[in-house]
């Protein structure tokens, strides 16, 4: 009985020895790295460190905001031929009075801060953009003007700009004239006394001109300083002369889904464009491109569209 005793208790004693080592071990790690002083930096000291340099303000730049369109889908009266009724210059906008408000909001969100938008009509009449022509330098109008009407157009437009009765047999001077602020582009029919009065009023050079074999060169084309658009037939030579001419690059184009009547469809000058509601995207996008709207580089996308104008229409 003893022996078996001292034998258990030998166990117990040897597991309770075993115990307290591994226990004291323990105790004897925790205590080391208490008191033990820490290891020197891996780091260099401060004094083999380059001077700090002081700290440089920072400007924070806010996000950009994504730019707004710049060819702006709009109608009049249900009607997509907004050229019809408006004209739009880099000095001024001119609109058909008794319109939507929607046709007025439109230009006015996107011009009223820039430029004068003054409600008119001509002759009585609300056909406004085929009647007139004009650019930053002047307002051609026929002869079919009233008094009342021209008084109110030389009262609301900038001092700058000249306004001229023009008495002309082709008095839709809107279809018969084309013009940026440098060239002009006029019917071949037009009258001597005619041209004279548009390069004095409107400070351009003019030149007799069609476009694809079509006299009313203002309906079959639009044109800023930064570039034109076209009848979608006009061929890549007469484009390169008319290119050479205007001294701007040319597109041949549609507006409103197909529609080759360009000056009817399109308003536009060098910072925004009007376009008829029919008007798709792909021919907005050749519209942006063509009159460097938005900054884009016009190469890419008329390289890829302008051949499959010209073939849709060939």
């Amino acid at each position: 009985m003893r022996a078996k005793f001292r034998n258990r208790c030998d166990s117990c004693d040897s597991r309770d020895r075993e115990f307290y080592k591994h226990t004291i071990f323990v105790d004897f790690l925790q205590l080391t790295r208490l008191k033990s002083p820490a290891k020197p930096s891996t780091l260099p000291s401060s004094s083999l460190l380059p001077p700090l340099s002081p700290l440089k303000k920072t400007t924070r730049i806010a996000p950009l905001s994504p730019l707004p369109p710049m060819a702006t889908r709009i109608q009049f009266e249900n009607h997509s031929d907004i050229g019809v009724f408006s004209k739009l210059t880099n000095a001024y906008c001119l609109a058909a009075i008794q319109g939507s408000t929607n046709f007025y909001s439109a230009f006015e969100s996107e011009l009223g801060d820039v430029i004068p938008i003054v409600h008119t009509s001509i002759g009585g009449t609300r056909i406004i953009g085929r009647l007139t022509a004009g650019n930053r330098h002047g307002l051609l109008v026929p002869a079919t003007t009233t008094d009342q009407e021209l008084q109110h157009l030389r009262n609301s437009l900038p001092d700058a700009v000249a306004v001229q009765r023009v008495e002309e047999r082709l008095s839709a001077l809107g279809n018969v004239i084309a013009c940026n602020d440098y060239v002009a582009l006029v019917h071949p029919d037009i009258d001597r006394e005619t041209e004279e009065i548009i390069a004095d009023v409107l400070k351009v050079e003019v030149f007799r001109q069609t476009i694809a074999d079509n006299v009313l060169v203002g309906s079959y084309c639009a044109i800023t300083n930064q570039g034109g658009l076209v009848h979608p037939k006009t061929s890549v030579q007469d484009q390169d002369e008319l290119s050479s001419l205007l001294q701007i690059p040319l597109v041949a184009g549609t507006v409103n889904r197909g529609s080759d009547v360009i000056g009817a469809g399109l308003v536009v000058n060098d910072w925004c464009a009007f376009t008829g509601l029919e008007t798709t995207a792909t021919e907005i996008s050749v519209i942006e491109a063509t009159f460097k709207l938005q900054g884009q580089d016009s190469t890419k996308i008329i390289g890829e569209m302008r051949d499959a104008l010209i073939d849709n229409w060939a």
